[in-house]
């Protein structure tokens, strides 16, 4: 072959090859775009674009009269990007010294130095998300972003401000495991009326579409949100602020005096079950008392003589006994094979009544009576203990609520000593709350009403929806026997073992309870001791009952235990308030002729303030207790009563019955533009007390006198 047609096969071949090559990208280039076009037109959007989720406001918790419980305050998280486009080492350089200053003085957690060592370092290592602080409030976050580089923008000065949530409850302590509290784990919100209600607190989730720009920037895609947030609705509850506060003191001081190891208190309205007051406290480590627990609702346990009503409600219910007929209870003891069953009184109580039997908590009345009638018949019992539903949960709308344990004829743990010992309240296990559902029915002429926490859902201020009353059980037992049950329970406080809770201006009802605390592995006995649980549960007033309640002391260590002792006063307590605050309860009073002393008016005010005052002109005023540094007056028969007004910084304060120069002080403090509608003393506000506080916002006052 010639040289010139080697040379020309050779070009052809190259030729050849350009063009089969070409061939091939435009084959690619026709599949890619016809079909793997959908797919990559697909990853493209995911890489520039991108749905930003936007959380609503969650819902507030209100006792009733709106007393708020809990609310979300908005902090911040700011972090900084030490390879933000804009931020040269000469930038950089030039502001650390002043910008670690400006941060050091701001959160005062850390020198100057230290801020700029870990500043420099998180330079070197080029990190794009550093933290700078966690928990800032929005105030700081204002003085932060005039800070030397930060107020430059997160393009040129690094700047991250990541938006959260804090959920608080303003009242601290009160009733704060059954207001519950929020979690961000798998399992989401569970505990108390925060995980109750989760649902409707949390409110619906909006998107917004937002686009990638140069500078690996994001800005929206549209104007509006592609889903808009819905905030949650607002859970109106059943507590009463005032009458919580007083369970919870009175509660802690019992449980302080006695150094128990925890105690529950429970408040509940007698026809709608609405739960008013329920405190939960346990001894820390170091210690105090707080609330890690709800006892109230969790805990079941052996209640021991508080048991005794519901034995002998059975037994006058199948008509075998009369509050009139008698029991020898002998010198006090029993024996039922080899257990042994005394009363509390050395030498016992010789021959009593039945009604004797209970007001007196005779551990040998009771037990004998029910044995006598229902030894070979302890089916009967039970079942009658089954159609008052004492085996059966309250419902309750809270989660964790204990599962009553009242064992059958014929179970394996059932014995010969199963029934008597049942019949005084051991072998049988109880929550506070199910013992005080079964008394309230009692003190409901016999209906059973199931206790409820919340009363309503309120959105944006109006009501979507509301909790009617719910029936359990219409009559756990005949009018007759109700009655009976009413007559003992009353005879416990005027002659019994709770004498020492009559007062002479209502009446009370109700049951001493006393067991003994049985430990898994030790049984009663351990290390040579004895634990016990002292209650008391009941109503008031007896002849008109309005309201019932249970207290629980458990572990008292001072060798005093009886219920009467640890948990009546307790008791005793939070009916005294309940029933100063309850006019309606009251008898009319005859108008005092004669008036010793008459206190001046007094405007609510500064405590120091007032006391520099009352101790020159010599006014008769209580004594406070000085957690707050503002203070309400009321003007009683013979002196001025000084009660703490909390101001918190993040809310609207009450300034209703303050002069204008103090309201004017605590509310212009706060940002707030003031209007002033005549003079006197303040006598409305527009804004409600215990809103959050808004810079800038306009809230009007209208004084006493036009």
């Amino acid at each position: 072959m010639s040289v010139k047609k080697d040379i020309l096969w050779r070009v052809a071949m190259v030729y050849l090859g350009i063009l089969l090559f070409a061939v091939a990208i435009i084959g690619k280039l026709f599949h890619i775009h016809f079909v793997e076009g959908n797919m990559w037109q697909e990853r493209a959007s995911r890489m520039t674009e991108r749905d930003i989720t936007i959380q609503p406001n969650r819902g507030d918790i209100y006792a009733s009269g709106n007393r708020l419980l809990a609310t979300s305050l908005p902090h911040y998280e700011i972090r900084m990007d030490l390879r933000a486009a804009g931020l040269t080492d000469g930038l950089f350089n030039d502001n650390i010294d002043s910008l670690s200053l400006a941060l050091a003085a701001l959160f005062r957690d850390r020198s100057a130095s230290a801020y700029r060592s870990d500043l420099v370092k998180a330079r070197q290592d080029w990190k794009r998300f550093h933290l700078i602080q966690r928990r800032v409030s929005f105030n700081q976050l204002k003085e932060l972003k005039r800070f030397p580089l930060f107020r430059l923008g997160q393009n040129t000065g690094g700047l991250i401000v990541i938006q959260d949530y804090q959920r608080i409850q303003p009242h601290g302590n009160l009733a704060s495991r059954t207001i519950g509290y929020t979690t961000k784990g798998e399992s989401g919100n569970i505990v108390g009326i925060e995980g109750a209600y989760d649902k409707h607190l949390r409110g619906v989730v909006g998107l917004k579409l937002m686009q990638r720009i140069s500078g690996n920037a994001w800005m929206p895609v549209n104007d509006r949100n592609e889903v808009e947030p819905q905030d949650g609705v607002d859970v109106i509850t059943t507590i009463d602020i005032e009458i919580q506060d007083v369970a919870t003191n009175a509660l802690l001081r019992q449980l302080q005096l006695h150094r128990a190891h925890h105690g529950t208190a429970i408040l509940m309205e007698v026809q709608t079950g609405k739960i008013k007051a329920i405190a939960n406290l346990e001894r820390n480590k170091r210690g105090g008392y707080s609330e890690t627990y709800n006892y109230a609702l969790g805990e079941s346990t052996e209640p021991g003589s508080t048991f005794k009503l519901m034995s002998l409600l059975v037994a006058l219910e199948d008509g075998y006994i009369r509050l009139e007929d008698s029991v020898d209870t002998g010198n006090g003891e029993i024996y039922f094979y080899n257990q042994r069953i005394a009363d509390s009184r050395r030498d016992g109580h010789g021959k009593i009544t039945v009604k004797e039997v209970f007001e007196l908590s005779s551990n040998v009345g009771v037990a004998k009576l029910i044995d006598r009638f229902y030894r070979g018949r302890e089916q009967d019992f039970i079942n009658r203990l089954y159609r008052m539903n004492l085996n059966e949960k309250t419902g309750v709308e809270i989660r964790g609520e204990g599962t009553p344990e009242i064992k059958y004829p014929g179970d394996n743990l059932w014995s010969g000593i199963s029934l008597p010992m049942m019949s005084i309240g051991y072998e049988v296990r109880m929550t506070p709350l199910q013992i005080l559902t079964f008394y309230n029915a009692i003190a409901n002429n016999g209906k059973m009403v199931r206790p409820k926490f919340v009363s309503s859902l309120q959105y944006h201020g109006n009501i979507v929806e509301t909790f009617p009353v719910t029936v359990i059980n219409n009559s756990i037992a005949s009018s007759s026997s109700i009655k009976s049950a009413r007559k003992m329970l009353e005879g416990v406080v005027e002659s019994g073992t709770a004498i020492n809770l009559r007062n002479a201006n209502y009446r009370i009802a109700g049951k001493t309870g006393t067991a003994q605390i049985a430990n898994e592995k030790y049984g009663y006995v351990m290390n040579s001791r004895v634990s016990h649980q002292a209650s008391f549960v009941g109503y008031f007033p007896a002849d008109n009952p309005r309201y019932s309640c249970i207290v629980v002391v458990n572990s008292p260590s001072n060798n005093v235990y009886y219920g009467n002792l640890v948990a009546g006063p307790i008791f005793r307590e939070i009916a005294d308030k309940v029933y100063a605050t309850s006019l309606d309860m009251h008898e009319p009073l005859i108008a005092k002729r004669e008036i010793v002393y008459d206190p001046p008016f007094s405007k609510s005010s500064n405590l120091k303030d007032l006391n520099v005052v009352f101790n020159h002109f010599g006014v008769p005023h209580n004594g406070n207790s000085g957690v707050s540094e503002w203070v309400t007056t009321t003007r009683r028969d013979s002196f001025i009563d000084l009660r703490d007004r909390m101001i918190l910084d993040e809310f609207v304060p009450d300034v209703v019955d303050m002069a204008l120069s103090d309201a004017l002080y605590l509310l212009e403090n706060r940002g707030l533009n003031v209007v002033v509608r005549g003079r006197g003393k303040v006598n409305k506000q527009s804004i409600p007390p215990g809103t959050i506080t808004r810079q800038g916002q306009r809230i009007v006052l209208e004084m006493s006198i036009n």
